[in-house]
């Protein structure tokens, strides 16, 4: 199967073929004429599986081939695509790939997040555009200052539904879709199918067609998944061993904390080891920065927490490391999930001390099998050590086990607003990444 034989255009497929891809992933293939028949989408895909280019080509698609339409106020270019994502970096990442793969297309597009100025914004969507990308708070901000018409959209896309979800974006949204035109396209992009997407599509969606391209909350089969059991306290030193071990020369780390993530990459530093922490507190710059020195090997060792690394889409990226496991069991299909993309081989460690051993048991009830444990030489854990609450920093709350409960809003999220493409502060310089013959998805920032 090739792209020309999906009902894309040749302008479009030449886009495409440029970048190096000359097969559509298996999401691609189901969602892209889905797309073009005009009706409502739900989709389950795993990041890194090209979801981003299987909405994207086939809404530039539609709107190469419809009729322009212009604010009856302005006279500039009506906005008709509407794409929603969680975070800043994921929504740079998805307007880059507008422009890459529309490039011979006639389409006006920009991207508006948080942490930079808002007039540069105002500017840009104020002399047309046919598709905006949008955090939900940034939006909403721009809607307030009556800088954006939701009048004339025809299709609105969700992407990471799931994660908009679990950051306390549902209100933003609905505030959103009351402004929407009744008679739209509706697309819905989910790595998870909890019971508050399924809520969400039901409302949301009218009749939709599903795709699913992998097992439901099922985590990359190829990615090589270990745990090795610590102490708490020897958790750094394990990393470090493992890194110079193994030579390790490109890996991102997980915390669940801001503050921990700080003090891991300044441990790391200490130690020799180049790290960088990214997290909602840091400046989109320093945040650009980090991610760009990481991606072209300048930087070994990248710390995250969940929210930050939905930026995170590297080709190849090899190792992945639970420093701390993630508390909500389907943060943990999202972050190995950085790993072995779209046909690449990759490795998932976490580093797991008593004090976890609820979570684990939750992570592998979900991804319904167990995960291999590894004792390291010289890094055994105490038999005899007793687990202790696990404190959520920003509130200051034992945080148990069980499974689902949504993380605090405040424990590593991003609550900043977002920019355009004629004043874009940091934005990647390049759509995500892209594995061999295939386009790739999207990537993860803030309101």
């Amino acid at each position: 199967m090739s792209f020309s034989t999906l009902g894309l255009s040749e302008a479009i497929v030449r886009a495409v073929s440029e970048q190096g891809y000359t097969q559509p992933t298996p999401i691609q293939a189901q969602a892209i004429p889905a797309v073009l028949a005009g009706g409502d989408l739900l989709a389950g895909a795993q990041t890194g599986t090209g979801k981003t280019a299987g909405f994207m080509l086939p809404i530039l698609q539609r709107l190469s081939t419809g009729t322009p339409t212009f604010s009856a106020r302005t006279g500039a270019r009506a906005l008709r695509t509407l794409i929603l994502t969680p975070t800043r970096e994921l929504a740079a990442q998805v307007e880059e790939s507008v422009r890459t793969y529309g490039k011979y297309l006639p389409i006006k597009s920009t991207v508006v997040f948080g942490g930079v100025g808002i007039h540069p914004q105002i500017n840009a969507i104020r002399q047309g555009v046919d598709i905006l990308v949008a955090t939900p708070g940034r939006l909403l901000d721009l809607i307030q200052q009556r800088a954006v018409d939701l009048s004339k959209v025809e299709i609105l896309v969700l992407d990471e539904a799931d994660r908009m979800l679990d950051m306390g974006f549902i209100h933003d949204i609905k505030r959103v879709l009351a402004l929407l035109p009744p008679k739209r396209q509706n697309l819905l992009f989910s790595a998870t199918f909890s019971d508050e997407i399924k809520a969400l599509a039901d409302r949301l969606l009218d009749n939709p067609a599903l795709i699913e391209v992998a097992r439901r909350n099922s985590t990359v089969e190829i990615i090589d998944q270990k745990v090795h059991p610590v102490d708490r306290g020897r958790k750094a030193q394990l990393l470090m061993h493992l890194i110079r071990e193994h030579k390790w020369t490109q890996v991102l780390v997980f915390t669940r904390t801001k503050h921990g993530a700080n003090r891991l990459a300044e441990t790391l530093e200490k130690n020799a080891i180049s790290a960088l922490a990214i997290h909602g507190n840091k400046s989109q710059g320093a945040r650009t920065r980090a991610l760009a020195e990481f991606k072209t090997g300048q930087l070994r060792v990248l710390v995250a927490t969940d929210i930050a690394a939905r930026g995170i889409d590297i080709e190849e990226l090899p190792h992945v490391v639970n420093y701390e496991l993630p508390n909500v069991p389907e943060d943990y299909v999202h972050r190995i999930g950085r790993t072995g993309r779209a046909g690449a081989s990759g490795a998932a460690v976490s580093l797991v001390c008593v004090d976890e051993h609820v979570f684990l048991r939750d992570i592998e009830r979900l991804i319904k099998h167990s995960i291999a444990k590894e004792v390291i030489a010289g890094f055994e854990p105490d038999p005899t050590a007793v687990a202790e609450p696990i404190l959520q920093r920003s509130s200051g709350r034992p945080q148990g086990g069980g499974g689902g409960g949504r993380r605090p809003q405040s424990a590593g999220s991003s609550q900043g607003h977002g920019s355009s493409q004629g004043g874009r502060a940091g934005a990647p310089p390049r759509p995500a990444g892209r594995p061999q013959g295939r386009p790739g998805g999207g990537g993860r920032g803030g309101r």
